[in-house]
């Protein structure tokens, strides 16, 4: 294991986390968790309600099919943290309910290139322990009936360890559960840091107070480039709007996972309806676009899909939506964590690109470990530091949604 040694060993710094998202709250959680800490953390949410916050919008899924063994790995403590969630995240025997199931991810390929992606992601999340079943277009159909199969070459099948829950449960039980640990949560805007030399000292607020502090850590979501700014550091994420749609079908799909299409295209099942979505082209993706969902890109572009791969689809109903921010990492879409490299007490923790919620139990618990222990002890997630980033080396992730 690689240590990631952040500042001189102290187990009782007053630790200010900017955010309190669901990687903010885990982090803060983790921090308290762990009984060689005796500090304080405080963390600094501007909106307690989350309307706006990616972490109370997202669809929360949770897999294992990625290309890089550190997120794979990432993902597989995830689901086990995720199983045992109404115990490890009890407060006065009252366990939260996350609603988990796992149908699994069914990731989708239809030429040469694809399936050879596929095949490779599957040795890298085999030698992890993942247990994803590649299956061909024979299975495919034998598996799925309901799925159009004619010009598919292979899909891949995540078996155990994948599905989705409720998100915002969980961002709840973590708050609650540093709450009930000591975590003092401010409502309050963020302005500002105060620097001296290569250390911030303080955050300042909008009404023009101060928390002084010994560690301070990015959690800020789609914001966190902001707050980075604040210390002098350019950090490549961006706020960029997805849009989720609801709709109904007449037909039954049994055992229907999360579909992946090769269009880009997603679907799985809600209750009795389903959600999808697709990534905008590049063009079409600004930074900080309003929060409004973009009805053109279901007409234009998820409507044909969806009826292509499900025939069943073409009697689909709309019947709602929303949009929320990815805190998008325009480096290389993966997760930026760990300890600055000259800012000696800043510690990121940003731009998930949508993975975020299924990642913030093993974020959370890695960048606690830093904040206590000065290193990694049980996941190495030093292959997101912030350092990939100045050497223009980045962490080539193929599964980005």
């Amino acid at each position: 294991m690689i240590a990631a040694h952040i500042m001189p060993h102290d187990r009782s710094p007053h630790v200010v986390v900017v955010g309190g998202g669901v990687i903010g709250s885990a982090i803060a959680c983790f921090t308290l968790r762990d009984r060689a800490f005796t500090g304080r953390v405080t963390v600094i949410e501007r909106d307690p309600t989350y309307a706006r916050a990616s972490s109370a919008l997202s669809a929360s899924s949770i897999r294992q099919q990625f290309g890089t063994a550190v997120n794979v790995a990432i993902g597989r403590y995830g689901i086990e943290f995720l199983r045992a969630a109404a115990e490890e995240l009890a407060v006065d025997g009252d366990r939260p309910q996350l609603g988990l199931v796992e149908p699994g991810y069914l990731y989708l390929a239809a030429s040469a290139e694809g399936a050879a992606t596929l095949r490779r992601n599957h040795a890298v999340q085999a030698a992890q322990g993942a247990e994803i079943a590649l299956l061909d277009r024979a299975a495919l159909r034998a598996r799925f009936p309901w799925l159009a199969v004619d010009d598919l070459v292979l899909g891949a099948h995540g078996e155990r360890g994948e599905g989705w829950f409720d998100g915002y449960s969980l961002l709840q039980a973590f708050r609650r559960k540093a709450r009930s640990l000591g975590a003092d949560y401010v409502a309050a805007e963020a302005g500002g840091f105060d620097v001296a030399g290569e250390r911030i000292v303080a955050v300042a607020l909008g009404d023009g107070t101060r928390i002084a502090g010994d560690l301070f850590v990015n959690a800020a979501g789609p914001w966190a480039a902001e707050v980075a700014r604040w210390a002098g550091v350019d950090l490549p994420v961006r706020a960029r709007r997805r849009s989720v749609f609801v709709f109904a079908c007449p037909a039954q799909l049994p055992g229907c996972p999360l579909v992946i299409d090769p269009t880009g295209l997603w679907f799985r099942p809600e209750g009795a309806q389903f959600i999808c979505g697709v990534s905008p082209d590049e063009a079409d993706d600004a930074d900080d676009a309003p929060l409004e969902v973009d009805h053109a890109l279901f007409d234009d572009r998820l409507w044909p899909a969806l009826a292509a791969r499900v025939p069943a689809f073409e009697a689909l109903r709309v019947t709602g939506g929303w949009a929320g921010y990815y805190e998008y990492n325009t480096f290389d879409q993966n997760g930026i964590v760990g300890p600055h490299p000259t800012v000696a007490n800043l510690l990121l923790a940003n731009g998930f690109s949508g993975h975020g919620m299924q990642q913030a139990p093993a974020v959370g618990r890695g960048v606690a470990e830093l904040i206590v222990h000065g290193r990694y002890r049980t996941l190495d997630l030093s292959p997101l530091a912030y350092a990939r980033i100045p050497a223009n080396a980045p962490l080539a992730e193929a599964n980005v949604i």
